[in-house]
């Protein structure tokens, strides 16, 4: 063993990470990752006992916040009972969590495939609508993020799918995006007009008979928190409709609370088929995810044998932490919490923050779900450069704020539970940051 007694543990921790642990989307020699020991609420510390605020939620995932006494206590209890059982049995934890999610899902959704993470939730959606249909191919945006595994990765549009491209059936189209369109529109009207004529293209030069699915995160988590204008979900949902294709939308990100309601797509008037999950059902405390099942793809499984499983699908521990999470998310009114935050809150201070700073290009989001667009020049909205938000980070940091940063841009994404103080002190240390000399 290591002698560890002249050492302090973040030493010891770092050093154990770096001769032991394999880092995911990095170059391993550069890293130097940051030592946390334990956490409450918005809140992170160190073993030296240094403390951040945290406004990155870790990957967007702990909207409960961390070490929930109800969540904690929930997987405590679970574990005295019974840690694991097969996913073949019916276990009575596991159908508790799966009714509590189908209770806040559209009518008409009442059966749940669960999985280990997100990821695999729209792997198993994906083959879900191809066996539906008996088509192949799914739709999806070039500013998408949908998982690390086979047909996640490639259905991904930004570059993370370039090296991984060995699924089948994939296709890309841009969706609405006006602060940076690819339509030259002028107005969120004809941004969304334009940008559901480029999808009916698409399906149309496809092949209307090859297209299984199109798969759409409802708000774009990490390609940028990308707000859809009002008619462009509907209007995707009747192309569906239109040529008999089934409409995914991935709430991993965006669900649970993140954007002030229990799912995003429910501000939009639209109602897919597959609904994919994870995150925020149980804010990442025990790995889970999931896919809500429409009652006419369900019914396609009822004398057709599903072939998909997984070793883990409704673990009794992960299913005890998302009952856990919901029950008191639902007690305490954290998602309505969320939406008062950015209503109140958020919004206005970043939009005051974009005021006063020229650095900042656009603010968009909703709930505590937000991003600040960065640019060097706000007439051109030339993106700020790599260097530059090196240096943020390293600010932020700093300053005990725990950020998400994807390429130019700021996502302030911290806990449901953040309260107005938090959120102020957030906000001082983003003016501190901003104001400092970051292009010359």
């Amino acid at each position: 063993m290591t002698d560890t007694s002249t050492k302090s543990l973040n030493t010891h921790t770092s050093e154990l990470d770096r001769a032991h642990v394999f880092h995911s989307w990095s170059a391993q020699a550069a890293l130097k990752p940051l030592v946390i020991a334990g956490g409450l609420g918005c809140r992170v510390w160190d073993h030296d006992g240094r403390t951040y605020l945290d406004f990155s939620s870790q990957l967007v995932n702990v909207n409960i916040g961390h070490q929930h006494p109800a969540v904690v206590k929930a997987i405590t209890e679970q574990a005295a009972l019974l840690t694991t059982i097969a996913p073949s049995t019916a276990n009575l934890t596991r159908g508790e969590a799966a009714r509590r999610i189908t209770d806040r899902a559209p009518a008409g959704f009442n059966k749940v495939f669960f999985t280990s993470g997100g990821a695999d939730a729209n792997e198993n959606a994906i083959r879900m609508a191809r066996l539906h249909t008996g088509r192949d191919k799914v739709l999806s945006l070039y500013k998408s993020y949908h998982g690390n595994t086979g047909a996640a990765i490639v259905a991904t549009g930004d570059w993370r799918r370039m090296h991984n491209e060995y699924s089948r059936g994939h296709v890309h189209f841009f969706g609405p995006f006006l602060y940076r369109s690819e339509f030259w529109a002028a107005s969120e009207a004809e941004e969304c007009a334009r940008a559901l004529h480029h999808l009916e293209r698409v399906i149309q030069s496809e092949g209307v008979a090859s297209i299984a699915a199109i798969l759409l995160e409802s708000i774009p988590g990490t390609a940028g928190i990308m707000m859809p204008p009002a008619g462009y979900l509907p209007g995707v949902r009747a192309l569906c409709d239109k040529y008999g294709i089934m409409l995914i939308l991935d709430e991993v990100m965006c669900g649970f609370g993140r954007t002030g309601h229990w799912f995003a797509f429910q501000a939009y008037d639209v109602v897919p088929d597959l609904i994919t999950f994870a995150k925020g059902v149980n804010s990442g405390y025990i790995p889970t995810g999931g896919v809500i099942i429409s009652d006419a793809i369900a019914d396609t499984f009822d004398e057709t044998v599903f072939p998909g499983g997984l070793t883990y699908s409704g673990h009794p521990l992960a299913m005890a932490s998302i009952v856990g999470a919901l029950d008191a998310m639902e007690a305490e009114g954290i998602v309505e919490n969320a939406a008062r935050i950015g209503r109140d809150v958020l919004e206005p201070g970043l939009k005051a923050l974009q005021a006063k700073h020229p650095i900042i290009g656009e603010v968009r989001g909703v709930g505590v779900f937000w991003a600040l667009e960065l640019v060097a020049d706000p007439a051109t909205r030339e993106p700020v450069s790599a260097a530059v938000m090196t240096r943020v980070k390293g600010e932020l940091l700093g300053r005990g704020l725990l950020s998400f940063l994807v390429e130019n841009r700021i996502h302030v994404v911290p806990p449901c539970v953040v309260t107005d103080a938090e959120v102020a002190e957030a906000l001082a240390i983003y003016d501190e940051v901003l104001s400092l000399a970051l292009l010359s």
